[in-house]
């Protein structure tokens, strides 16, 4: 596993990360949320995060409570992902959507 500076993990929820992973500059994994109404915004919930093995997070990432990211899958720099990843897929944006899956066979 390779970790770079500035990242944050909230792990309250729990996060659990492959072998092989990169995780790049400023990235934040959380692993708590609020309620959505007034009478709840004060409680967390906690949601495990798991990330898989050789997974790539681009640097500025942010990594939602709950979320599971499949195995190879590449996380695009400052990509927001707000639901789980496929494994071989790369997703950008915010919210992270799929734009690409990724051939592991050398050709």
């Amino acid at each position: 596993m390779f970790f770079n500076t500035g990242c944050s993990f909230q792990d309250r929820g729990g996060i659990q990360i492959g072998d092989g992973t990169m995780i790049g500059m400023n990235v934040t994994i959380a692993t708590l949320n609020h309620g959505l109404p007034k009478e709840t915004r004060n409680i967390t919930y906690p949601s495990p995060v798991m990330i898989g093995e050789n997974v790539w997070i681009g640097s500025n990432a942010t990594i939602l409570p709950g979320v599971t990211i499949g195995d190879n899958s590449v996380v695009a720099a400052g990509a927001v992902v707000t639901k789980d990843v496929p494994e071989n897929t790369v997703v950008a944006g915010v919210p992270a959507r799929v734009i690409k899956e990724i051939n592991n066979h050398l050709e």
